[in-house]
């Protein structure tokens, strides 16, 4: 069982406005230094909070790249979760689990005409390596046993499901695609077709 170490207040979001509260953990299996964040103390005051398991993305969520949607679905969750409360599971699992070099050396080949699954695949890795036990751990450890999904993916349903954790609902993200950008909607379409992620293609984000 995670236990937690140290919460910390800070301001968070697009335009750093946003209050929330960092947690850090110990006792976690792959020694990572994963962290959650919690939005109007959705942890202690609510039955059923929505959380969100975000895997690090330093291009999408830092350098905001065209290749991915994660950050302006870290933005997405982060705007969700201000308005409503929630907590956001922020894990280190960088390009689905094989580090950010590999990412790199993915984007190289999917330049090159392969998806992002392909690319992984000839780099010789699994379609996602991610695990989320320790996602379960942190949820334990913040006495989360009941909580709303926001997600797409169904992995990460299943993997908390697995774990005895009760989802009471799945809230999907939007579909962002960056205008001019071709890769960005062929990953988008590349997920639902061969990862099965539960996303509406037709319901285009709005960019702010």
């Amino acid at each position: 069982m995670a236990e937690v170490r140290a919460r910390v207040q800070l301001n968070v979001g697009q335009h750093s406005h946003i209050p929330a509260e960092i947690v850090s953990f110990s006792g976690l299996k792959d020694g990572q230094e994963h962290v959650a964040l919690i939005f109007n103390k959705a942890d202690s005051t609510q039955d059923i909070p929505l959380i969100r398991m975000h895997s690090e993305c330093l291009t999408g969520d830092v350098f905001h790249s065209s290749r991915c949607d994660c950050g302006e679905q870290l933005n997405e969750c982060i705007e969700s979760m201000h308005q409503q409360g929630g907590v956001l599971l922020y894990l280190r699992q960088e390009g689905r689990g094989i580090g950010l070099y590999n990412k790199i050396d993915a984007y190289v080949l999917q330049s090159q005409g392969m998806n992002t699954y392909e690319a992984n695949n000839h780099l010789g890795f699994a379609d996602d390596l991610r695990d989320f036990s320790d996602a379960v751990l942190m949820l334990n450890a913040l006495g989360l046993s009941k909580v709303k999904l926001m997600t797409n993916n169904p992995n990460k349903l299943n993997a908390l499901r697995d774990a005895g954790i009760e989802v009471e609902a799945v809230v999907g993200t939007q579909a962002h695609i960056k205008a001019g950008h071709v890769g960005n909607r062929s990953y988008l379409e590349t997920k639902v077709k061969h990862g099965s992620h539960m996303l509406d293609i037709k319901k285009i984000a709005k960019p702010k």
